[in-house]
Formats: structure tokens, sequence, C-alpha cells
């Protein structure tokens, strides 16, 4: 059963699960050590202890494997250190090569991945910071035991918010870091090194702020914006079938992006010119024409049903209407070879 990220009554947009690792480290494929305080496998700790930290750790992986990380979100920031080996990174559909000393950094929104497709042999570091937020425009919450200035604190927060590049070559200091957080981890008890962490952390921070300041960021006002929430979130209707699927209402789509309906459907209009129920009908009737033809589908009733619509007479009569020709007779002419989707 894979654990939810957000949730809203039966949707669902999920996160790692962990399984592959789990289950390449109880075949003995790969080394998995981690601490966790939330929904990732790993030693249990106190929210209080480490509050924020929802997963930390380490994968040596030794030879090739067959499994690879499947796409996923994460309840944070997720940053990763390659060690040493190489990787390949792929986020909302573009990829990224991470050889060794490569730093990266994924923010609650972005879908992503690691191996293609498989893992390759190096070792891998992680940690997952939950600051509080899923979506891009929420302001961040920095735990406790940050000890970094206010100053210092807003200029990350902006640096992560309004850039949404994910790979970035590190440096020794940052990979010293990473060797003494790996240390800890494997250290017994772990609440005896709980200070040690968190200097280690502060440490990262800082250096991780320090590496983005050499950087040249020019920071993008409109990543950080609710408009560019309504844009990912209307992504996922026209990408996932599933998410389109489910039970939309004008104020549950409002509410999950944080915001009133008029001021949704403003945002909606300007990025797809339509309503916020006609774009979501049209993402629907979409997938239904890829679905017909991909998994061959001979009910139209339950692919109906499956996408969210009412009855399959209504289902039908709007298909037709939106491809000129009623859902089995285009799934007729695009199973005819020589004819694609």
């Amino acid at each position: 059963m894979k654990k939810p990220i957000y949730t809203l009554d039966k949707l669902r947009f999920e996160i790692d699960n962990c399984l592959p690792q789990v289950s390449a480290a109880k075949n003995n494929k790969i080394e998995l050590k981690a601490i966790s305080n939330g929904n990732y496998p790993g030693k249990k700790i106190g929210k209080k202890l480490l509050q924020g930290i929802s997963s930390m750790g380490f994968m040596h992986v030794v030879d090739e494997q067959d499994w690879g990380i499947e796409p996923h979100r994460n309840e944070g920031i997720e940053i990763c250190f390659q060690e040493n080996g190489f990787n390949t990174l792929t986020v909302d559909g573009n990829k990224y090569n991470t050889p060794a000393k490569t730093l990266t950094i994924t923010r609650p929104w972005q879908l992503h991945q690691v191996g293609d497709p498989n893992l390759s042999p190096g070792r891998l570091h992680w940690i997952i910071l939950d600051v509080g937020v899923r979506q891009p425009n929420q302001a961040w919450f920095w735990p406790d035991w940050c000890i970094l200035t206010d100053a210092d604190k807003n200029e990350l927060e902006l640096l992560l918010r309004g850039n949404e590049h994910p790979a970035w070559q590190a440096n020794n200091e940052i990979l010293q870091i990473f060797k003494r957080l790996q240390s800890v981890i494997e250290s017994e008890p772990l609440e005896q090194f709980a200070s040690h962490i968190m200097l280690y952390l502060n440490q990262l921070l800082l250096a991780l702020l320090e590496l983005l300041r050499t950087q040249n960021i020019v920071t993008e006002e409109h990543l950080t914006t609710k408009a560019r929430t309504v844009e990912i979130f209307l992504e996922e209707l026209n990408s996932d079938h599933e998410i389109a699927a489910f039970e939309w209402t004008l104020a549950l789509m409002a509410n999950h992006c944080g915001m009133g309906r008029s001021a949704f459907s403003n945002y909606c209009q300007q990025l797809t010119n339509s309503s916020p129920v006609i774009y979501l009908n049209r993402c629907r009737l979409q997938h239904a024409a890829k679905l017909l033809v991909n998994k061959n589908c001979t009910s139209i009733t339950e692919l109906a049903f499956d996408l969210g619509f009412s009855n399959s007479q209504y289902f039908t009569r709007c298909f037709k209407k939106h491809f000129g020709v009623p859902p089995h007779q285009w799934q007729k002419q695009q199973l005819t070879p020589n004819k694609a989707l």
C-alpha cells in the first residue's frame, strides 16, 4: 500500500514508499541505513527530538540493480547527495545526470525518480526536511533546531522556492558533512547523537546556502505564486487519469490549491482559456481516448465511471462532441492498422 503525501477524501498524491529499496536491502543487494519520523522506513525517531526530519539515511549499492526508485513526491524538501558512482535523476519528465559529488534538491510538488530505469552502483545519501509546505506558494516554517539567522533562512527559502533546478555540483565541505551524518545514523543509541545530527544539519543548510550563492541564480517570482500552484494541479489533471477521475467540484479544486473559488477560476481561465469544469472534462475525455486504445477497453460504461462521469450516456455524448465519433467507433478506428492516436 502506497503512503499518501496529500489526501483529499479518496484522492491520494503518492509519495515514495521505499518498497524497492527495502526489498533490495532484505535480499542483500544493497546496504540501507535510515532514520524516519513519518511514512518512511528506518529507525523511528521522536518528532520532538528531530522536528521536521521525515527521513534521513544512505544506500550503498555495489552491483548493478534490477530495480529503480519509482516516480514519487516527498513530505518535504529532499536533499540527496551522490557520494560516488553515477545515477540519473528524472524530475517532471526531464533527465539529469548525477555523477559523483552531485547534490540534488527536489521540492514537495516535484515528481521525480532515481534510476534510468534501474539504480546504478554508488553511495547515495538523502535527507527529507519537512518545512510545512505542499504547494509552491506556501510560506516555509523552519524547525526549531535551525539556528540560521532569519535573513539566511529567508534567502535560502527564496533560492529554493524561486528556482526549481534540481542538480548541482557539490564541494568537499558538503561531502564531509554527509559522511558525518552517515556515522551518527549508524550509531547506537541514536538519542545520544541528536545534538550531533542537529549541528551537522545546520552546517549542511549553511553550506547549501553558500553553494547556491555562487551559482548566480536568478529567482523567478512566478514559481512562488498561486498561479504556479494552479498550473501544477492542472498539469496533474492532464497527466494522471486517476487524479482527473476524482469527483472534483469547483470548491474542492479551489480548496486543494489553497484559495477561493473565484481566484482559482481566474487562474484557470488565464492558464487554459477555459473554466475549471470545462478543463477537467476535457482532460477526462483525453484520458478516455488514450485508455480506449492503450488498455483496449471494452466496457464504455466502466470507462465512464472510472473517469468520473455520472453515466455512460453523458460520457458518450461528450466524447462524440469532442472527437466527432462515439467511443466504440473511435476505438475501432484507432486499433485499425496504420492508425495512431
